[in-house]
């Protein structure tokens, strides 16, 4: 094979956008920033991540399901109806394009969980939620949420990235953030449920890289009643976000100390608080540490947070242009989503880049 007929790119495109002041944007920009970055894809998995995407339900849990059959489906509604108001169900709209084909029946609903039974269950309701979406995911076979925040959405498939956009006509919604990802799980067969990106409730995670400590992080995470059931890396990181950020209530900066941990080294060179603090997490939350290359995106209500391994063995690009903050694996694809920019940098290894989106009144 000659020089340059060949590209080794460390696989997978990520790339995320977000406007700090909340403003909502079309997908398009980011769809497209999915295209000069084709070739880090393998055609056996896309997908995006939309947040304010649903301001008209934005008080409901929006799930959105892959089924196998009518059959799985009438299962779960009437699962669903025993613990919810279903303020609305339907097919999620898509366009039929030659590039993605045999996709499940896909339908999503708008669920508000019924007071009675969160006070049965005395819990609240999004400890509610996510062990519904644990329940469904492991207990009905042919069933599988893979998005279930409110006022936002993920959307996978097998195929390209920016296929897959199209065929969810994501240039027809309009959302403050939004992130992006192509290529499958390096280690599972493809299908639609194991596209990124991942997540449960309104955290979601693309990533590219793979985490060699995944055995470790998935036994620890699964004492807490996560279940991992695709095999997969990035499972288990959404369960991570959720289990530190809601659950912990810790702030992203945190998790990422947690994820990418400073080495011992580093640490005792800290002031005393930072030493401390960093000691403490690398202590308690030891099997969290992940290993392995890295780069990835967190989304979640109101906020993104990029992050790359403490070496940086995976590439991550940021750049800012007015309220717009842009992420991506190339400079490439942040030029296509804003030519013009105000400054661009490449985060060193477990510094994270965290956007807030301003309070409004």
């Amino acid at each position: 094979m000659r020089e340059g007929q060949f590209r080794n790119p460390s696989g997978c495109a990520i790339a995320a956008e977000i406007s700090r002041e909340g403003r909502r944007f079309s997908a398009e920009k980011i769809i497209e920033s999915m295209i000069p970055m084709h070739d880090r894809s393998n055609g056996l998995g896309g997908g995006f991540a939309g947040y304010g995407i649903y301001p008209k339900y934005k008080d409901f849990y929006a799930f959105h399901l892959f089924y196998d059959h009518r059959h799985i489906k009438k299962e779960v509604e009437e699962y669903l109806k025993e613990r919810y108001e279903i303020v609305l169900s339907e097919e999620i709209p898509t366009r039929k394009i030659p590039e993605i084909t045999d996709e499940p029946i896909i339908w999503r609903y708008f669920l508000n969980p019924l007071k009675s039974v969160l006070r049965s269950a005395q819990l609240d309701e999004k400890e509610f939620t996510a062990r519904v979406v644990m329940h469904i995911n492991t207990k009905m076979d042919g069933a599988y949420v893979f998005s279930s925040g409110k006022n936002m959405g993920a959307f996978k498939a097998v195929g390209f990235p920016e296929d897959v956009g199209r065929f969810y006509m994501l240039d027809e919604y309009a959302g403050y953030a939004w992130t992006s990802h192509g290529r499958y799980p390096t280690n599972t067969p493809g299908w639609w449920g194991g596209s990124h990106p991942f997540g449960l409730l309104d955290y979601t995670v693309v990533h590219n890289g793979e985490i060699s400590s995944y055995d470790a992080n998935r036994r620890f995470i699964e004492m807490f009643g996560y279940k991992c059931t695709l095999q997969t890396d990035t499972e288990v990181m959404a369960y991570i976000a959720d289990f530190l950020l809601r659950r912990k209530g810790l702030t992203p900066k945190e998790m990422a100390e947690i994820i990418a941990a400073p080495f011992w080294s580093t640490i005792a060179k800290k002031d005393e608080v930072n030493a401390e603090r960093l000691t403490y997490f690398r202590t308690i939350y030891s099997s969290l540490l992940m290993t392995g290359p890295f780069s990835i995106v967190v989304g979640y209500t109101g906020g993104l947070m990029a992050l790359n391994d403490r070496l940086k063995l995976r590439s991550m690009v940021a750049a800012e242009k007015d309220d717009m903050v842009y992420i991506a694996s190339e400079e490439t694809a942040i030029r296509i989503m804003s030519p013009e920019i105000d400054r661009i940098w490449s985060p060193a290894g477990g510094e994270p880049v965290i956007v807030e989106v301003m309070p409004h009144d």
